[in-house]
């Protein structure tokens, strides 16, 4: 049996590559979002070289979210390598500690790496992402984010005779509040009336109240306005479950938003994919952890076969592809979310256990 000392010698290698691999990263996704945001947003009067390092850095975050996979996959392989060089699992090995063991406290870490990612980098990526949203729709001044392209979200709300189709760039304050949002109202005989873009929509106890925006009817010039009202019977649970991207809502408050969108008959696919996919990175996390441990930890004198060490990330990466292609048939409601998130993790930590079982114990 492993030793406490030994085990925790083997984990604390593994998060101190694992935090080095993240700053790492995160550096270069901070570096490289700053100098797109500086390109997009730079000539805007509004902008500032302190603004553009505090966007970039609320953004960060999110973006670190999807690459949390593959620091595992890369945190476990250097960190086998890393014993094998030094002959550390050489000596374990005879010291007769088997392969499952030394693997035990490597794969301990990945967790912990996984409840980090699960409970302190998903509020934190959730909540900069919420605050850019806010700088973006302030630098621009209602004249930016186009809601109206082909991949913008869109609501319908009908009330009397008329419908009003809704779009935004953004959703903030729990549904309550849209950011450069557009309202276009369709007459009973299916024409458009008119048209209103607001920097800001809020929703208010029956009505839109709409914000420093401009209202357009055909045949007449745009007409600004500071604030105007629009009827409406929607709830802050339906506008959040429609225009939202559950990326934006933090792990804590999923649970009480779809048993809200849910009570008012609303299925809620993409939010209850989202939460069940975020408790699966712990257990993602470590079957990557397996899956670097096919390729990384027998022993060769000549070092590593790179050609071993580019399958394992090869397999990684498959495994990160088929999660995220089964994650949008669980949005869509194709397949149900809890079978969506666990399965690919379940397969592949069975994957990992069999190839060891092979290599280890024949």
């Amino acid at each position: 049996m492993i030793g406490r000392t030994l085990g925790a010698y083997f984990m604390r290698r593994y998060l101190i590559i694992t935090f080095w691999f993240f700053v790492g990263i995160f550096g270069l996704i901070f570096i490289i979002n700053f100098t797109e945001i500086s390109r997009r947003v730079g000539d805007l009067p509004g902008y500032s070289l302190w603004w553009g390092i505090s966007f970039a850095g609320m953004q960060t975050p999110i973006i670190m979210q999807q690459s949390v996979p593959f620091i595992a996959l890369v945190s476990g392989i250097a960190t086998l390598i890393s014993l094998n060089r030094k002959y550390e699992l050489v000596v374990a090995r005879a010291a007769g500690i088997s392969a499952w063991q030394f693997l035990l406290p490597i794969c301990a870490g990945a967790m912990i790496f996984g409840l980090a990612a699960l409970f302190v980098l998903n509020p934190v990526a959730s909540y900069g992402f919420q605050r850019t949203q806010f700088l973006e729709a302030d630098i621009r001044g209602g004249t930016g984010t186009p809601t109206a392209g082909p991949d913008a979200p869109w609501i319908k709300q009908r009330v009397d005779d008329t419908e009003t189709f809704i779009g935004a760039a953004g959703v903030l304050d729990e549904g309550l509040q849209l950011v450069n949002a557009t309202f276009i109202v369709v007459g009973a005989d299916t024409g458009a009336i008119e048209r209103y873009d607001s920097e800001r929509a809020y929703l208010d106890d029956g009505a839109w109240r709409l914000e420093n925006g401009r209202r357009t009817m055909s045949g007449i010039p745009p007409m600004p306005f500071e604030t105007h009202a629009i009827p409406t019977n929607l709830t802050p649970e339906f506008v959040l479950e429609r225009l939202a991207s559950p990326e934006t809502i933090p792990i804590f408050e999923l649970p009480r938003k779809i048993a809200a969108a849910r009570s008012f008959g609303l299925q809620a696919n993409s939010f209850s994919m989202h939460l069940h996919a975020l408790l699966a990175t712990p257990a993602l996390l470590v079957a990557m952890t397996l899956i670097a441990a096919t390729v990384s930890m027998r022993f060769a004198r000549m070092g590593q076969s790179s050609t071993m060490i580019l399958g394992g990330v090869l397999a990684g990466f498959l495994l990160y592809v088929v999660t995220v292609l089964v994650k949008a048939f669980g949005s869509a409601g194709l397949v149900p979310p809890v079978v969506a998130a666990w399965l690919p993790v379940i397969v592949a930590g069975f994957f990992g256990v069999t190839f060891l079982l092979y290599r280890e114990d024949g």
